[in-house]
């Protein structure tokens, strides 16, 4: 018989200062890790704006245990794309996090995802309605949240939906195999390319871990500011709080070597990078960015394909999530595998979470219009 769980409410504050060891030993016994949940990560939107009273930490542990068997950071939010009704939000910046789900123990995912909810239902004084714009509708923790809702009596609505790029290697792969199979028709095409790119001068693929992820974020700034958003002032440097945040990001997770910055250098310059979350065998991509004046070599699927040549020589299991939303292009990637998302918002228990879903619909018919226009 498996001993009962229970659900912590931890403090903003005390579930980054202790938390950091038990999330990364759960994220090793998860099918699903969500780095967004992260202690660093929750440390990360303190800086970033978010209230420390509006940031609510679930954590559920068996009742006379210490380990950690599920944890979700939520955000209490109110605003236009809540329909002014108070909800709960995860991930807490959705703008650079890329996952709304819970992080749960694989082999007590079904009864964990129960109580996680159950514990939200039961508190007075939270929210009975979830926004998760960046919910994988697909998989283990998905089935077992949707179980959940079931058990609560629940009920979830979906608005944008898209598939996402992923890379899920098989046992057996090998980049050239993988890529094959990834590619396709346009293997030969795309692997012409890029031996042109190794020709045109010395290219070299580094990826930067702990301290030296530091240091490599400026080259990685640099690079982006460099290109169209620059020019548009929405890259990173020209916004000094999106800059602060992810520059505590890498640090936070600096820490605990969980971020990497992959550069791709062409005769010792900055020709592509990409900014990741890595843990437990599973990378988060958040950012990439890359040099337009190379953009005939295609110089993002050119880092693509080194880090995927890096992954399957070291032999480690592992799953990459691309992080894409839903107005890109999947074939932008050389990744074969799809994850399909959506935009989605939960009523909990029966009750309505009308407000909230008439404002995604509204959303969704507004971006509609646009796209027409």
């Amino acid at each position: 018989m498996t001993a009962p769980i229970v659900v912590l409410r931890l403090p903003a504050g005390t579930y980054g200062a202790t938390y950091a060891e038990a999330f990364a030993d759960l994220c090793r016994r998860s099918e699903a890790p969500n780095l967004h949940m992260a202690p660093a990560a929750v440390a990360a939107a303190l800086g970033f704006g978010i209230a420390g009273e509006d940031i609510v930490v679930l954590a559920a542990r068996e009742r006379d245990g210490e380990r950690l068997l599920g944890l979700w950071a939520l955000h209490r939010m109110r605003g236009l794309h809540s329909g002014f009704m108070s909800v709960l939000e995860a991930p807490l910046v959705p703008l650079y996090e890329v996952s709304s789900t819970p992080v749960l123990d694989r082999e007590r995912a079904d009864e964990v995802a129960v109580a996680l909810l159950s514990a939200i239902i039961d508190a007075p004084d939270l929210p009975k309605a979830l926004k998760l714009p960046l919910l994988p509708m697909q998989g283990s923790v998905f089935a077992a949240l949707e179980a959940a809702l079931a058990a609560t009596a629940s009920t979830l609505a979906t608005f944008e939906r898209w598939q996402r790029p992923m890379l899920v290697p098989e046992p057996n792969d090998d980049a050239e195999r993988y890529l094959r199979r990834a590619l396709g028709q346009g293997y030969k095409k795309r692997m012409q390319q890029h031996r042109q790119l190794e020709k045109a001068g010395t290219l070299a693929y580094r990826r930067h871990r702990g301290a030296d992820a530091v240091a490599a974020l400026e080259a990685f700034l640099a690079l982006e500011a460099a290109g169209w958003k620059g020019r548009g002032g929405t890259a990173l440097a020209s916004l000094p709080d999106d800059s602060a945040y992810i520059r505590e990001i890498v640090r936070n997770f600096a820490t605990a070597d969980a971020v990497r910055i992959d550069l791709l250098r062409l005769d010792d310059a900055v020709i592509a990078g990409g900014l990741l979350l890595d843990l437990a065998g599973e990378s988060h991509f958040l950012k990439i960015a890359y040099d337009e004046d190379k953009a005939r070599f295609s110089p993002g699927r050119a880092l693509a394909i080194e880090m995927l040549r890096a992954d399957l020589a070291a032999g480690h299991p592992f799953r990459l999530d691309s992080g894409a939303g839903d107005r890109v292009d999947p074939s932008a990637y050389p990744w074969a595998e799809r994850q399909e998302m959506a935009n989605t918002i939960v009523a909990l228990a029966g009750r309505s979470a009308l407000l909230p879903r008439l404002a995604a619909a509204a959303r969704l018919r507004l971006r509609r219009w646009r796209d027409r226009a």
